[in-house]
């Protein structure tokens, strides 16, 4: 969260932009978004039960604390302040590889009323390209079957088999 990103004048030329790159700024997460919409968009990607101010600010400071090897991203829209989308990668510590890293994008989420602006799309990139700048050797995520053509859209391939054990 703390290192800086390209500005959109560099996002567009490095061909980031899209139709809508006037109307939505991708930019870190900000203790302020609580107020911006942000764990409503995330309630639309996973339902859970109300946050309390504080209990955001410990968790954002607890992931700001990780430097660059925790990223959240945000889609805002210029002209409300609202947030439109949102997404985060972690990047791993490995032993293997010589010590490598692996980038994990997670909690990639578009605002229902946002869909089909190419906001997921511009966050992905953001994402991977962060975790490429951090050395990681692959970047990975588990979707449902639905959101596997987006994600190939983004670049990325279906391998392996995901599994989970819940608690």
């Amino acid at each position: 969260m703390e290192q800086p990103l390209p500005t959109a004048a560099a996002e567009a030329a490095a061909g980031g932009g899209d139709g809508d790159g006037e109307a939505y700024r991708i930019r870190p997460l900000e203790l302020a978004d609580i107020s911006r919409g942000f764990l409503g968009l995330l309630n639309q990607l996973s339902p859970s039960p109300p946050l309390t101010e504080d209990a955001f600010r410990a968790r954002f400071e607890e992931l700001a604390a990780l430097g660059a090897d925790h990223l959240v991203l945000v889609a805002e829209d210029a002209a409300t302040g609202r947030l439109a989308a949102a997404g985060a990668v972690l990047v791993e510590r490995k032993f293997i590889r010589r010590c490598g890293r692996v980038g994990h994008v997670e909690d990639v989420v578009v605002d229902a009323a946002a869909r089909g602006r190419g906001l997921g799309e511009r966050v992905v990139r953001r994402l991977v390209e962060h975790a490429r700048g951090r050395g990681c050797y692959k970047v990975i995520l588990n979707c449902t079957p639905e959101l596997t053509g987006f994600y190939a859209k983004c670049g990325f391939v279906e391998k392996n088999v995901q599994m989970g054990l819940y608690f």
